[in-house]
């Protein structure tokens, strides 16, 4: 059975920051299911595959804000060199840095969907 701190361990992201922040174990949860509802990752990509560059800077800088407020340390890193270098018109090297930024991405996702899935057994 995962908890809630082992979600965290699980995918790079500090608990004990967020919890600072947010206070309660519940009010964690409730963002971190809304998070699976979250469309930023997948609009970064369609727009990096439409090279689509400022559409896919909104939606990186989206994505980098919300992990910064959950503390998913580890992706708010990849998440943030891809928006640096989209902001320094470096397309290579976000291209360069989207299998990195979606391995993290997806470590959460599935993360929180097996925390999600534990306890609704």
């Amino acid at each position: 059975m995962m908890d809630l701190k082992d979600c965290y361990i699980k995918f790079g992201g500090d608990f004990d920051e967020v919890l600072g922040r947010l206070r309660r174990e519940q009010t964690v949860l409730k963002f971190l299911y809304k998070f699976l509802d979250d469309k930023s990752f997948q609009l970064f990509e369609e727009s990096m595959g439409n090279q689509d560059y400022e559409e896919a800077l909104r939606a990186v800088h989206t994505l980098k804000g919300i992990c910064q407020n959950f503390s998913f340390t580890r992706l708010y890193e990849s998440s943030s060199r891809v928006t640096n270098a989209l902001k320094e018109s470096d397309w290579n090297k976000a291209i360069d840095m989207m299998p990195q930024l979606s391995r993290d991405y997806y470590e959460v996702r599935n993360a929180i969907e097996e925390l999600k899935h534990s306890k609704e057994e």
